[in-house]
């Protein structure tokens, strides 16, 4: 009877393994996220900022590089993080396997598991843009750092991605005739291919506000904010659609299936609405700031896909936090945020500021200061309470 028990027992802790091992390699947690731009001198600490998107629910978090304050505030936190290897680092990567390593070790290992880094986004926006160096290099830096992450036996917790404007892109509308740009296809598929082998998604940088913006004149407002519309059909698909972002998104997944790639699953790493700009930039108002992230949140919540892969769970990252002061280009580029640099909010779409946030959190600093999430505690909980049933037995 005693081995039966053991036996019993021995399958549980196997279980109970799993279960943590599970929690640990979650690359996205429901539907929605935000990128963490720091480019500013005067927003909140990095422990602040945890503090806030704890209190708002926002579990998945992007940075654009592998700042240490930020992994250390994150640590024991449960906020699911993707770190960035900055553009001005792909070319050394690409070249060196060992500095690649030496990266990984630095800035991921070193903080796993307590700091929950579940990616590396390997350069920003590369495909498409000016540095055509940086396009020959990106497959490479790919390959050396998931290599490494391989090797570190973190492939299965570490998702390696990078992200595409729609620059890579040709004949966007409607949706079904996009196809790569005949410049970029040639660096485009072979990265494909080897993420298509490690499992990655394809990550989209997927702007209404700047599509609208470039042709104010043909494009309807409504249908960039998500609201009423006649919208538009795609008669090739036979599909109609009711939201420009849902567009984008199938006019991505329609280029990914011209190259060969139709299961390749589409994550929005960058989408967001400006609430100030220039003169030319009549659209940047905090009235269409919030109804685009208000009716974001909800088209989110609903958890469904676009028309073209009703499947496809449309998962998107929010830019950005903070409005970041510090950055160059139009008066819109600093205006993206949906808290200001003091940590009150922007503008009201359900979220509260880190006054409040941090009031809120006050109950939970018992079990912020042991690391660990609910989840985390509710496994131990019944884990606890088995293993009391086993050794009354």
């Amino acid at each position: 009877m005693k081995s039966h028990h053991h036996q019993l027992l021995f399958m549980f802790l196997v279980f109970f393994a799993q279960k943590i091992e599970l929690l640990t390699a979650e690359t996205f947690t429901g539907t929605y996220g935000i990128n963490y731009g720091r480019i500013a001198d005067n927003i909140p600490s990095p422990d602040e900022v945890a503090t806030l998107l704890r209190a708002a629910k926002i579990k998945n978090v992007r940075i654009y590089d592998a700042d240490h304050s930020v992994l250390k505030a994150f640590s024991g936190t449960g906020l699911q993080l993707v770190v960035g290897l900055p553009n001005g680092f792909v070319k050394e990567m690409s070249a060196n396997a060992s500095h690649a390593m030496a990266w990984v070790k630095e800035n991921v290992q070193a903080f796993l598991p307590k700091t929950s880094v579940c990616g590396i986004a390997v350069g920003n926006e590369i495909l498409g843009g000016g540095d055509y160096e940086l396009w020959e290099a990106l497959l490479g830096a790919v390959k050396n750092i998931y290599n490494a992450v391989d090797k570190l036996g973190l492939a299965d917790v570490v998702q390696i991605t990078t992200a595409h404007s729609q620059a890579v892109f040709d004949n966007s509308y409607p949706p079904s005739s996009c196809i790569f740009r005949e410049n970029v296809a040639q660096f485009m598929k072979p990265l494909l291919e080897f993420f298509s082998q490690i499992g990655s998604p394809f990550c989209l940088n997927a702007y209404p506000f700047l599509a609208y913006m470039s042709d104010p004149e043909n494009i309807d407002i409504n249908y960039a904010l998500f609201q009423k519309t006649k919208g538009i059909y795609d008669m090739k698909t036979d599909l109609h659609y009711d939201n420009m972002l849902d567009a984008q998104i199938d006019a991505t997944y329609a280029a990914l299936e011209d190259a060969g790639f139709k299961k390749m699953e589409v994550i929005v790493t960058e989408t967001g609405w400006a609430s100030l700009g220039d003169a030319n930039e009549a659209a940047a108002t905090v009235g269409n700031a919030r109804t685009f992230n208000y009716n974001l949140r909800k088209r989110l919540a609903k958890k469904k896909g676009t028309p073209l892969r009703p499947k496809m769970v449309v998962k998107a990252y929010i830019f950005a936090i903070f409005n970041e002061n510090l950055k160059s280009g139009p008066t819109s580029e600093r205006n993206f945020g949906l808290f200001k640099p003091d940590g009150s909010i922007s503008y009201d779409i359900g979220f509260h500021g880190l006054s409040s946030a941090e009031s809120s959190l006050l109950s939970l600093k018992a079990v912020q200061s042991q690391g660990l999430t609910k989840s985390y505690i509710l496994i131990l909980t019944i884990s606890a309470a088995t293993l009391i049933l086993f050794l009354k037995q």
